[in-house]
Protein backbone atom coordinates (compact mmCIF):
# COMPACT_ATOMS: atom_id res chain seq x y z
CA UNK A 1 0.00 0.00 0.00
CA UNK A 2 1.15 3.19 -1.04
CA UNK A 3 0.73 6.97 -0.06
CA UNK A 4 -0.97 8.07 -3.23
CA UNK A 5 -3.25 4.85 -3.20
CA UNK A 6 -4.14 6.18 0.72
CA UNK A 7 -4.76 9.78 -0.92
CA UNK A 8 -6.85 8.44 -3.57
CA UNK A 9 -9.33 7.12 -0.79
CA UNK A 10 -9.95 10.22 1.12
CA UNK A 11 -13.34 11.46 0.58
CA UNK A 12 -12.71 14.72 -1.53
CA UNK A 13 -10.35 12.97 -3.98
CA UNK A 14 -13.68 10.14 -5.41
CA UNK A 15 -16.57 11.79 -4.10
CA UNK A 16 -16.55 14.21 -7.36
CA UNK A 17 -16.92 11.62 -9.41
CA UNK A 18 -18.91 9.26 -8.02
CA UNK A 19 -21.68 12.03 -7.12
CA UNK A 20 -24.43 10.83 -8.60
CA UNK A 21 -24.35 7.16 -7.54
CA UNK A 22 -23.27 7.69 -4.04
CA UNK A 23 -25.34 10.45 -0.80
CA UNK A 24 -25.13 13.47 -1.22
CA UNK A 25 -22.53 15.04 1.32
CA UNK A 26 -20.79 18.47 1.71
CA UNK A 27 -17.24 18.49 2.17
CA UNK A 28 -15.77 21.42 4.77
CA UNK A 29 -12.61 22.49 4.87
CA UNK A 30 -10.81 22.03 8.73
CA UNK A 31 -9.18 25.43 9.90
CA UNK A 32 -5.85 24.36 11.50
CA UNK A 33 -6.90 25.56 15.25
CA UNK A 34 -9.94 22.61 14.99
CA UNK A 35 -7.14 19.91 14.05
CA UNK A 36 -5.01 21.20 17.17
CA UNK A 37 -8.59 21.15 19.37
CA UNK A 38 -9.73 17.59 17.97
CA UNK A 39 -5.91 16.43 19.10
CA UNK A 40 -5.71 18.60 22.60
CA UNK A 41 -6.54 15.93 25.51
CA UNK A 42 -9.01 17.94 27.13
CA UNK A 43 -12.50 17.60 26.75
CA UNK A 44 -14.32 20.97 26.49
CA UNK A 45 -16.77 21.77 23.93
CA UNK A 46 -16.41 25.30 21.45
CA UNK A 47 -17.87 28.19 22.92
CA UNK A 48 -21.57 28.40 22.78
CA UNK A 49 -21.89 24.82 21.68
CA UNK A 50 -23.08 23.67 25.57
CA UNK A 51 -24.58 26.60 28.10
CA UNK A 52 -22.86 25.72 31.10
CA UNK A 53 -24.74 25.92 34.45
CA UNK A 54 -24.08 28.51 37.29
CA UNK A 55 -22.72 25.56 39.53
CA UNK A 56 -20.45 24.36 36.94
CA UNK A 57 -18.72 27.43 35.87
CA UNK A 58 -17.59 28.11 39.53
CA UNK A 59 -15.60 24.64 39.32
CA UNK A 60 -11.70 24.82 39.10
CA UNK A 61 -11.51 22.82 35.92
CA UNK A 62 -13.59 25.27 34.57
CA UNK A 63 -11.69 28.28 35.60
CA UNK A 64 -8.91 26.94 34.42
CA UNK A 65 -9.63 25.47 31.02
CA UNK A 66 -10.75 28.27 28.35
CA UNK A 67 -13.30 26.44 25.69
CA UNK A 68 -11.90 26.66 22.26
CA UNK A 69 -13.68 29.21 20.10
CA UNK A 70 -14.77 28.95 16.06
CA UNK A 71 -17.08 31.49 15.53
CA UNK A 72 -16.67 30.85 11.48
CA UNK A 73 -16.82 27.48 11.33
CA UNK A 74 -18.92 27.08 13.70
CA UNK A 75 -21.29 29.47 11.56
CA UNK A 76 -20.22 26.94 8.34
CA UNK A 77 -21.03 24.22 10.29
CA UNK A 78 -24.65 25.21 11.20
CA UNK A 79 -25.61 26.23 7.89
CA UNK A 80 -23.93 22.92 6.33
CA UNK A 81 -26.38 20.62 8.83
CA UNK A 82 -29.31 22.71 8.26
CA UNK A 83 -28.94 22.54 4.27
CA UNK A 84 -28.80 18.64 4.21
CA UNK A 85 -31.88 18.16 6.35
CA UNK A 86 -30.89 18.46 9.61
CA UNK A 87 -29.29 15.26 10.57
CA UNK A 88 -25.88 14.40 9.09
CA UNK A 89 -23.36 11.27 9.41
CA UNK A 90 -19.77 13.05 10.14
CA UNK A 91 -16.76 11.50 9.11
CA UNK A 92 -12.81 13.24 8.18
CA UNK A 93 -10.75 12.24 5.37
CA UNK A 94 -10.99 8.75 5.58
CA UNK A 95 -12.85 7.79 8.84
CA UNK A 96 -16.00 8.28 10.72
CA UNK A 97 -15.96 7.86 14.35
CA UNK A 98 -17.80 4.59 14.78
CA UNK A 99 -15.85 3.87 17.60
CA UNK A 100 -17.70 6.78 19.67
CA UNK A 101 -21.32 5.80 19.35
CA UNK A 102 -21.16 4.89 22.89
CA UNK A 103 -21.49 8.48 24.03
CA UNK A 104 -24.55 9.22 21.58
CA UNK A 105 -28.18 9.04 22.40
CA UNK A 106 -28.83 6.34 20.19
CA UNK A 107 -26.12 4.74 19.46
CA UNK A 108 -25.36 6.01 16.12
CA UNK A 109 -23.78 8.59 14.47
CA UNK A 110 -27.02 10.92 13.70
CA UNK A 111 -25.91 14.32 14.38
CA UNK A 112 -28.70 16.97 14.57
CA UNK A 113 -26.50 19.96 15.93
CA UNK A 114 -22.92 20.69 15.94
CA UNK A 115 -22.36 19.68 19.89
CA UNK A 116 -23.07 16.45 18.61
CA UNK A 117 -20.21 16.50 15.55
CA UNK A 118 -17.74 17.72 18.44
CA UNK A 119 -18.40 15.12 20.81
CA UNK A 120 -18.34 12.14 18.35
CA UNK A 121 -14.92 13.54 16.66
CA UNK A 122 -13.53 14.31 20.22
CA UNK A 123 -14.50 10.64 21.36
CA UNK A 124 -12.81 8.76 18.68
CA UNK A 125 -9.88 7.12 18.26
CA UNK A 126 -10.21 6.79 14.62
CA UNK A 127 -10.59 10.44 14.21
CA UNK A 128 -7.11 10.67 15.96
CA UNK A 129 -5.51 8.09 13.45
CA UNK A 130 -6.86 9.69 10.49
CA UNK A 131 -4.93 13.23 12.14
CA UNK A 132 -1.76 11.61 13.23
CA UNK A 133 -1.03 8.59 11.56
CA UNK A 134 -2.85 8.22 8.14
CA UNK A 135 0.33 6.47 6.24
CA UNK A 136 0.92 4.27 9.21
CA UNK A 137 1.35 1.15 7.32
CA UNK A 138 2.38 2.55 3.98
CA UNK A 139 5.29 0.96 2.26
CA UNK A 140 6.76 4.39 1.31
CA UNK A 141 10.53 5.80 2.70
CA UNK A 142 9.83 7.53 5.70
CA UNK A 143 10.89 10.65 5.03
CA UNK A 144 7.76 10.71 2.22
CA UNK A 145 5.50 9.82 5.30
CA UNK A 146 6.51 12.97 7.19
CA UNK A 147 6.87 15.03 4.03
CA UNK A 148 3.30 14.32 3.21
CA UNK A 149 0.62 16.89 3.93
CA UNK A 150 -2.77 16.61 4.25
CA UNK A 151 -5.38 18.74 3.54
CA UNK A 152 -8.30 17.48 6.07
CA UNK A 153 -11.40 17.91 5.75
CA UNK A 154 -14.95 17.27 7.86
CA UNK A 155 -17.24 15.74 5.37
CA UNK A 156 -21.24 15.81 6.27
CA UNK A 157 -23.00 13.55 4.41
CA UNK A 158 -26.94 13.50 4.69
CA UNK A 159 -28.37 11.19 7.17
CA UNK A 160 -30.10 7.84 5.52
CA UNK A 161 -31.62 4.67 7.63
CA UNK A 162 -29.48 2.30 6.38
CA UNK A 163 -30.09 -1.73 7.13
CA UNK A 164 -27.02 -2.92 7.77
CA UNK A 165 -27.60 -6.57 6.27
CA UNK A 166 -27.50 -4.74 2.60
CA UNK A 167 -24.00 -3.69 3.10
CA UNK A 168 -20.89 -5.47 1.40
CA UNK A 169 -17.34 -4.45 1.33
CA UNK A 170 -16.02 -5.37 -2.16
CA UNK A 171 -12.16 -5.96 -2.93
CA UNK A 172 -10.67 -5.27 -5.96
CA UNK A 173 -7.30 -6.61 -7.06
CA UNK A 174 -5.30 -5.86 -10.62
CA UNK A 175 -8.57 -4.38 -11.57
CA UNK A 176 -10.42 -7.86 -10.80
CA UNK A 177 -12.97 -7.97 -8.09
CA UNK A 178 -11.80 -10.52 -6.63
CA UNK A 179 -13.94 -11.10 -3.17
CA UNK A 180 -16.90 -9.92 -1.96
CA UNK A 181 -17.78 -10.03 2.09
CA UNK A 182 -21.42 -9.19 4.29
CA UNK A 183 -20.07 -5.81 5.68
CA UNK A 184 -21.93 -6.59 9.02
CA UNK A 185 -20.55 -10.29 10.18
CA UNK A 186 -21.42 -9.57 13.90
CA UNK A 187 -25.23 -10.39 12.36
CA UNK A 188 -26.67 -13.52 10.33
CA UNK A 189 -29.40 -12.74 7.78
CA UNK A 190 -31.16 -15.70 6.40
CA UNK A 191 -31.87 -13.60 2.77
CA UNK A 192 -27.96 -12.94 2.16
CA UNK A 193 -26.81 -16.58 1.24
CA UNK A 194 -29.88 -17.75 -0.39
CA UNK A 195 -29.80 -14.84 -2.62
CA UNK A 196 -26.23 -15.09 -2.76
CA UNK A 197 -25.61 -15.43 -6.85
CA UNK A 198 -28.24 -12.04 -7.47
CA UNK A 199 -25.92 -10.21 -5.25
CA UNK A 200 -22.87 -10.81 -6.46
CA UNK A 201 -24.34 -10.56 -9.97
CA UNK A 202 -25.32 -6.78 -9.05
CA UNK A 203 -22.24 -6.07 -7.52
CA UNK A 204 -20.49 -7.06 -10.55
CA UNK A 205 -22.65 -4.70 -13.07
CA UNK A 206 -21.82 -1.91 -10.25
CA UNK A 207 -18.38 -2.55 -10.63
CA UNK A 208 -17.71 -2.85 -14.58
CA UNK A 209 -20.56 -0.49 -15.29
CA UNK A 210 -19.28 2.64 -12.36
CA UNK A 211 -15.81 2.03 -10.32
CA UNK A 212 -13.57 -0.26 -12.63
CA UNK A 213 -13.10 2.77 -15.38
CA UNK A 214 -13.27 5.82 -12.72
CA UNK A 215 -11.11 5.04 -10.23
CA UNK A 216 -7.05 5.81 -10.52
CA UNK A 217 -5.77 2.64 -8.95
CA UNK A 218 -5.70 -1.44 -10.19
CA UNK A 219 -6.16 -2.42 -6.44
CA UNK A 220 -8.28 -0.89 -3.26
CA UNK A 221 -11.95 -1.56 -1.61
CA UNK A 222 -14.86 -0.37 -1.90
CA UNK A 223 -18.51 -0.70 -0.24
CA UNK A 224 -21.57 -0.58 -1.31
CA UNK A 225 -25.13 -0.79 -0.35
CA UNK A 226 -28.08 -2.77 -2.25
CA UNK A 227 -31.52 -1.33 -2.12
CA UNK A 228 -32.78 -3.96 -4.09
CA UNK A 229 -32.14 -5.83 -6.83
CA UNK A 230 -30.56 -4.00 -9.76
CA UNK A 231 -30.02 -0.52 -7.54
CA UNK A 232 -26.82 -0.14 -5.86
CA UNK A 233 -25.48 2.78 -3.61
CA UNK A 234 -21.89 3.59 -3.54
CA UNK A 235 -20.86 4.27 0.52
CA UNK A 236 -16.89 4.51 0.55
CA UNK A 237 -13.14 3.72 -0.77
CA UNK A 238 -10.69 2.14 1.54
CA UNK A 239 -6.91 1.28 0.37
CA UNK A 240 -6.22 -2.40 -0.51
CA UNK A 241 -4.14 -3.08 2.55
CA UNK A 242 -3.96 -4.16 6.21
CA UNK A 243 -5.86 -0.71 7.60
CA UNK A 244 -8.58 -1.73 5.81
CA UNK A 245 -10.19 -4.69 7.81
CA UNK A 246 -10.87 -7.94 5.57
CA UNK A 247 -13.92 -8.64 7.49
CA UNK A 248 -14.41 -12.20 6.59
CA UNK A 249 -11.14 -12.48 4.52
CA UNK A 250 -7.51 -12.86 5.88
CA UNK A 251 -4.93 -10.32 4.18
CA UNK A 252 -3.27 -13.09 3.71
CA UNK A 253 -5.66 -14.60 1.33
CA UNK A 254 -6.61 -11.40 -0.01
CA UNK A 255 -2.77 -10.04 -0.67
CA UNK A 256 -1.88 -13.75 -2.20
CA UNK A 257 -3.34 -14.38 -5.48
CA UNK A 258 -5.16 -17.29 -4.67
CA UNK A 259 -8.49 -15.35 -5.53
CA UNK A 260 -7.51 -14.02 -8.88
CA UNK A 261 -8.62 -15.99 -11.59
CA UNK A 262 -6.72 -19.20 -13.07
CA UNK A 263 -6.63 -17.27 -16.30
CA UNK A 264 -7.42 -13.51 -17.61
CA UNK A 265 -11.18 -13.76 -17.95
CA UNK A 266 -12.21 -10.80 -17.18
CA UNK A 267 -15.61 -11.02 -16.25
CA UNK A 268 -14.98 -13.90 -13.76
CA UNK A 269 -17.17 -14.46 -10.78
CA UNK A 270 -15.77 -13.57 -7.92
CA UNK A 271 -15.88 -15.23 -4.56
CA UNK A 272 -18.60 -13.86 -2.12
CA UNK A 273 -18.60 -14.60 1.87
CA UNK A 274 -21.30 -13.93 4.04
CA UNK A 275 -22.62 -15.65 8.02
CA UNK A 276 -24.18 -18.87 6.57
CA UNK A 277 -25.66 -19.77 9.87
CA UNK A 278 -26.26 -18.16 13.69
CA UNK A 279 -23.05 -20.82 14.65
CA UNK A 280 -21.06 -18.03 12.36
CA UNK A 281 -21.90 -14.91 13.59
CA UNK A 282 -18.60 -12.90 14.94
CA UNK A 283 -17.70 -10.68 17.60
CA UNK A 284 -18.76 -6.71 16.89
CA UNK A 285 -15.28 -5.36 15.89
CA UNK A 286 -16.46 -2.28 18.07
CA UNK A 287 -16.93 -4.23 21.09
CA UNK A 288 -13.84 -3.18 22.73
CA UNK A 289 -15.20 0.46 22.01
CA UNK A 290 -18.40 -0.05 23.84
CA UNK A 291 -16.42 0.60 27.29
CA UNK A 292 -14.94 4.52 27.31
CA UNK A 293 -11.61 4.59 27.91
CA UNK A 294 -12.50 7.44 29.90
CA UNK A 295 -13.86 4.92 32.19
CA UNK A 296 -10.72 3.03 32.38
CA UNK A 297 -8.27 5.86 33.13
CA UNK A 298 -11.10 6.74 36.11
CA UNK A 299 -11.08 3.35 37.17
CA UNK A 300 -7.13 3.29 37.42
CA UNK A 301 -7.10 6.42 39.05
CA UNK A 302 -5.38 7.39 35.45
CA UNK A 303 -7.47 10.80 34.41
CA UNK A 304 -11.05 11.45 36.37
CA UNK A 305 -10.96 14.99 35.90
CA UNK A 306 -11.98 14.05 32.02
CA UNK A 307 -14.05 11.46 32.77
CA UNK A 308 -16.05 14.28 34.74
CA UNK A 309 -15.49 16.81 32.15
CA UNK A 310 -17.38 14.14 29.61
CA UNK A 311 -19.71 13.59 31.96
CA UNK A 312 -20.67 17.06 32.60
CA UNK A 313 -21.24 17.43 29.19
CA UNK A 314 -23.29 14.62 28.08
CA UNK A 315 -25.56 15.87 31.46
CA UNK A 316 -26.05 19.39 30.03
CA UNK A 317 -26.97 18.08 26.24
CA UNK A 318 -29.52 15.59 28.22
CA UNK A 319 -30.95 18.08 30.39
CA UNK A 320 -31.60 20.18 27.50
CA UNK A 321 -28.67 22.78 28.17
CA UNK A 322 -28.08 23.23 24.12
CA UNK A 323 -28.21 26.74 23.16
CA UNK A 324 -31.04 27.51 21.88
CA UNK A 325 -30.17 28.44 18.44
CA UNK A 326 -29.58 24.80 17.67
CA UNK A 327 -32.38 23.78 18.91
CA UNK A 328 -34.68 23.81 15.44
CA UNK A 329 -33.75 20.53 13.97
CA UNK A 330 -37.29 19.38 12.81
CA UNK A 331 -35.74 18.60 9.17
CA UNK A 332 -37.49 15.54 7.61
CA UNK A 333 -35.19 12.66 7.75
CA UNK A 334 -34.26 10.06 4.84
Amino acid sequence: MKISEVLNCSFSSWYPRFKDYTIKSQILPLPQEFVDYLLADQVVLPEGTVAMSASDSDTEDNRNTEAPSFPEFEVLLKNTIKRLGGQVFPKLNWSAPKDATWISFDRTLKCTCTSDVYLLLKSSDFISHDLTQPFKHCCDDENLKNETSVKYELVLRKWQELNPAYEFRCFVKDNKLIGISQRHNDMYYKFIPENRQEIISDIQAFYYHIVKDNFPDKSYCFDVYRRCQGKLLLLDFNPFGRVTDGLLYTWEELESDDLLPADDTQHHVPEMRCVESPSGVRSNPYGAYAFPKDFIDISSGDDPAKLIQLLQLKTQEQNGTVSSDEESTDYPGT
